[in-house]
């Protein structure tokens, strides 16, 4: 995958809701970049991982590539600590196959999303994981999540061929 991929799979969940954005698990970049072409001038990115040095890199090629986007970097484990919001949207990108308990995480900080905000996750559609990749939450399964949660209104909106578990996904939810 590359860039112009990454924009495609959020596109449709991100444009038009919003300009500040909380995203779990950024990792080094790829999806943070995407967000911050799709928000352009105006935007502002919280984007939380608990790997400093990944965190750097994507701090160093933001602001390159994107300068009016600001980018806030948090050194934290999402699933123990989150900014407050609110916040307009939130992006999980291949960060939930890491948990084991992908609605709690989604209830606990879709707390900080406005009502009527956005949740795009991004995910291996597959319901069987690896060592990489090992709670995948599948296309089919995620709108279950997704209730769970207390997020309405999945749609599945991109999706692309992957190399490993066969495709990769991206689907929007509503927090009421």
């Amino acid at each position: 995958m590359d860039h112009r991929d990454h924009v495609g799979l959020i596109r449709a969940g991100v444009v038009g809701a919003g300009p500040r954005w909380l995203e779990l698990g950024a990792g080094e970049g790829a999806f943070t970049l995407a967000l911050a072409d799709l928000l352009g001038a105006g935007g502002e990115i919280v984007a939380v991982d608990r790997n400093a040095s990944a965190l750097r890199r994507v701090t160093a090629e933001l602001p390159r590539r994107f300068p009016t986007t600001r980018l806030d970097a948090v050194v934290a484990d999402f699933r123990d600590e989150l900014p407050t919001g609110p916040f307009d949207g939130m992006l999980a990108a291949n960060s939930l196959h890491f948990v084991t308990d992908p609605a709690s995480v989604l209830r606990r900080a879709a707390e900080f999303v406005r009502p009527g905000g956005r949740v795009v996750v991004v995910e291996y559609d597959a319901d069987r994981g690896n060592p990489w990749v090992p709670h995948p939450i599948s296309a089919h399964r995620f709108p279950a999540i997704a209730a769970d949660a207390g997020l309405q209104n999945v749609q599945e909106i991109g999706r692309v061929p992957s190399r490993f578990l066969g495709a990769i996904y991206s689907a929007v939810a509503e927090r009421p």
